[in-house]
């Protein structure tokens, strides 16, 4: 059995200013995803110029904050923003979702793609490999802040969550586990399909299956959203149904004949 270790939640405080780990993660998303694209970017024929990466990382910022709080809101906690609607603002306290952040990403992508005149699928091809930095990113500041912990095990790595809701049995560090797939093992999958020119939407389609498929596995080890529970078969998690559209929708993209064209 492990303990976590505890970190103030305050990572940077100067003054009244107080930069909380949770959003410094989001930081280190940003910034790395704007160097990898920078990178990507510099690769003969890629067709993007950095001062493109810095625009539509713009674009990207904007989706995943607002999409990524009204998901959280709408999806796994509507009652109790229904009674404290001024709480919607307050991101330094967690409180984000994965899907909602998607669709938030994915309109900003349309927008800028429809801006830029490059249209969706390039955009979002180009992106989907960037995308992995910040989700690890985000799953190791949810290990610092102590939420989204896992199931009750007795497994040898198991950790005591000191100080949190969690109780005094160890749990899986399903943050760590989701870090690791999420962040490293997704974004070397997509970093290596990138390298060479696909069809469109086919790059996109390797990140929706796979996202969706670690996320879906990861939910059986990951204790559910208290005020949730199990929705459906008595495992059923609200992560597991909003992750099947995602696979479902990315196998298509992948293995849809060529001669089909990726919807707009």
């Amino acid at each position: 059995m492990l303990y976590a270790p505890e970190f103030d939640p305050v990572a940077i405080a100067i003054g009244p200013i107080k930069v909380h780990w949770y959003g410094l993660m989001y930081l280190v998303g940003f910034v790395g995803g704007w160097a990898l694209g920078a990178l990507r970017a510099g690769r003969p024929g890629s067709g993007w110029a950095r001062h493109d990466v810095s625009d539509v990382l713009f674009y990207i910022a904007l989706g995943v904050i607002a999409g990524g709080r009204l998901g959280y809101v709408l999806f796994y906690n509507p009652q109790h923003y229904v009674h404290n609607p001024l709480g919607v603002l307050a991101i330094w306290s967690g409180g984000m979702s994965f899907h909602g952040g998607l669709l938030g990403v994915i309109a900003a992508m349309w927008l800028y793609g429809r801006r830029s005149g490059r249209g969706f699928w390039p955009v979002a091809d180009f992106i989907a490999p960037l995308v992995p930095v910040g989700l690890g990113a985000g799953r190791i500041g949810n290990f610092i802040n102590h939420e989204l912990w896992g199931r009750v095990t007795d497994v040898p790595w198991g950790m005591v969550f000191q100080g949190a809701e969690a109780g005094p049995a160890p749990r899986h560090p399903s943050q760590l586990y989701q870090a690791g797939l999420e962040g490293l093992v997704l974004f070397t999958a997509l970093w290596m399909y990138s390298r060479r020119s696909r069809p469109a939407g086919r790059v996109s389609g390797l990140f929706l299956v796979l996202y969706g498929v670690f996320r879906f596995a990861i939910e059986f080890v990951r204790e559910p959203d208290a005020h949730l529970g199990y929705l459906a078969l008595g495992w059923v998690t609200m992560g597991q149904l909003l992750s099947l559209p995602m696979v479902l929708f990315g196998a298509w993209l992948l293995w849809r004949p060529r001669s089909t064209s990726a919807p707009a």
